[in-house]
């Protein structure tokens, strides 16, 4: 039974794609050795090679700069001051005047994107998918600022210069990034299902949880449960035709789905969610709630922001009702029917100044529970 096995895991190891170590691996676990001259050019790592940098200080000042702007950017506000491109998102919210503004300037764009992906593979950063991608800290990432150690950073392929696009999937197994073409048909399939309900793409899934799809692969609705940003709620009312197109995508091209990677994203509710949930619905002021658990009203509306984005209803009306009338209420829901983005910001600019950020953070969370959710 050993040999028929091991054969067989021959005839599939040389047909399929799989990564050296885990050739390795498998073959180990038959009393076999992987001899890596043996290739022959078929795994990914040998197909297409990718350069390495030994990095210590960019790592650092890629660290140190996130630090510098309390964990509150996304990539793409990050690149830009590390490169010092005074944009005008930058120069409004004076990035410019960032000690850390164009530190990064002798490397491009490119460069410091491979750097952030690397980094939140190899588990110091995190992409907060309730925050719309804002780059936080791990536990890890911190140690590393205290005792800083050179790491590989794995250079992005640039396809700038390529005449045709490769037919392969760029799948996750390829440095646990989303893959492109999965991406966009699953944003295409958001696009059709926001026009048939009338409603906004954002209201279906946001971007961050069809990022994480086109990286994890789910194919069927328990393993949509493991994606960020995705609660039981949203999964009843949208996540068959999404996990159907994932299902048919991984079977066409022969996909390898990372296992390992769909285990690693689950997360329970902490219990002070549960303990907000189940406040709401006693109808307790929210600074009652906050001074029970010692924390700040700002991070229970930030609990609140994360709950519904997951999918779950709160009926945030025995609060809101003091602070806004309906005339306002429908107005801000009125925005973000239109809108392109939930983004808070790009909402609370376009009112200037006739709602208070704690008023407009509210409205958009009752906008979400009851419109998304």
């Amino acid at each position: 039974e050993q040999e028929v096995g091991r054969q067989l895991l021959q005839e599939i190891i040389s047909y399929s794609e799989t990564s050296v170590c885990r050739r390795k691996y498998l073959l180990h676990y038959f009393g076999e050795e992987f001899d890596e001259k043996g290739c022959g050019g078929k795994c990914d790592n040998c197909k297409h090679p990718r350069e390495k940098y030994s990095c210590l200080d960019e790592v650092v000042l890629l660290l140190n700069t996130i630090d510098s702007l309390k964990e509150q950017c996304k990539e793409k506000y990050l690149k830009a001051i590390l490169t010092g491109d005074d944009n005008t998102e930058v120069t409004k919210y004076k990035g410019d005047k960032n000690p850390y503004f164009g530190r990064g300037k002798d490397r491009d764009e490119k460069f410091w994107g491979a750097v952030i992906r690397q980094c939140t593979v190899k588990g110091f950063l995190r992409k907060e998918i309730e925050s719309y991608g804002t780059l936080k800290f791990t536990d890890l990432g911190r140690e590393f600022l205290k005792k800083p150690y050179t790491v590989e950073i794995v250079k992005e392929h640039d396809y700038s210069d390529a005449d045709t696009v490769s037919e392969e999937p760029s799948g996750a197994a390829k440095g646990a990034a989303a893959d492109a073409t999965l991406l966009k048909m699953l944003r295409d399939l958001r696009k059709q299902i926001s026009k048939q309900k009338e409603l906004p793409p954002f209201v279906i899934f946001q971007d961050p949880s069809l990022e994480d799809m086109a990286t994890q692969y789910p194919i069927n609705t328990e393993e949509l449960t493991k994606i960020s940003g995705v609660g039981e709620g949203k999964i009843r009312k949208y996540g068959k035709p999404f996990v159907e197109l994932i299902a048919k995508y991984v079977t066409e091209n022969g996909i390898e789905r990372p296992d390992d990677l769909i285990v690693k994203s689950a997360a329970k509710k902490s219990a002070i969610r549960v303990y907000i949930i189940q406040s709401v619905d006693r109808k307790i002021p929210l600074e009652d709630i906050a001074g029970h658990k010692n924390i700040k009203v700002d991070q229970v509306i930030e609990e609140m922001e994360r709950i519904v984005a997951s999918g779950t209803k709160l009926n945030l009306d025995y609060y809101i009702e003091d602070s806004l009338d309906e005339d306002c209420i429908e107005e801000i829901f009125e925005y973000f029917m239109d809108a392109e983005t939930d983004d808070f910001q790009a909402a609370f600019e376009e009112f200037d100044g006739d709602y208070t950020e704690e008023e407009m953070r509210l409205a958009r969370i009752k906008f979400m529970s009851e419109v998304a959710n």
